[in-house]
């Protein structure tokens, strides 16, 4: 099975509960078609590049998912039928980007605190 990351943007007139049963339908599609869920990731209402649909902002969410390929024309169709939809983009993911992907996921990227300096070690 192939590693797919999709973006879906949801139209900004839905209400939290309505994105998340949106997103909740989609899920739905994947896990009842055999695929894997790995990681998701809610963006949140976010501005636009540019309008699309006379909106400026969107819903974005992010899934990562394992499934295998004839699954992707499926889900994209579905997409395409729903009106709460305004844009999606799915990608096959490549080792190197899974490999990245899982080492975001662990936090490997997190920044680190500096140390702070007290006031005696200065003064010292």
């Amino acid at each position: 099975m192939q590693q797919y990351e999709t973006v879906i943007i949801l139209t900004p007139l839905l209400s939290d509960d309505a994105a998340k049963e949106v997103i909740a339908k989609f899920r739905g599609i994947l896990t009842d078609n055999g695929a894997e869920i790995v990681h998701e990731d809610n963006w949140g209402l976010k501005k636009l590049a540019y309008p699309i649909q006379k909106k400026t902002t969107g819903y974005y969410h992010l899934t990562e998912f394992r499934a295998p390929g004839e699954l992707i024309s499926k889900l994209e169709v579905e997409y395409k039928r729903d009106e709460r939809v305004m844009r999606f983009l799915t990608i096959a993911l490549d080792k190197h980007a899974v490999a990245y992907n899982e080492k975001k996921h662990s936090g490997a990227f997190q920044k680190k605190a500096k140390p702070e300096t007290s006031t005696e070690e200065v003064a010292g």
